[in-house]
């Protein structure tokens, strides 16, 4: 049966000290874990945009070298 707010609000609060713990702990862990997340995103972005800066490099300047060795001769 489904309980009452009253009812849920009281167990709550009536919460043993390893329970209060472990809730701590477990907020905690999932803190550090979406701070992980957040550094690994920000890492990712950094290092799509520099291999997309490499790509235009490449794209850009192989056929302007090319142009240029070839109209020497």
């Amino acid at each position: 049966m489904a309980k009452t707010k009253k009812k849920a609000n009281k167990e709550i609060r009536n919460l043993t000290r390893e329970e209060k713990a472990a809730r701590a702990r477990a907020r905690l862990e999932a803190e550090q874990r979406e701070e992980e997340r957040r550094k690994h995103q920000s890492f990712m972005k950094k290092a799509f945009t520099v291999a997309v800066c490499v790509i235009l490099i490449l794209a850009l300047g192989i056929p302007t070298m090319a142009l240029t060795v070839f109209s020497q001769g």
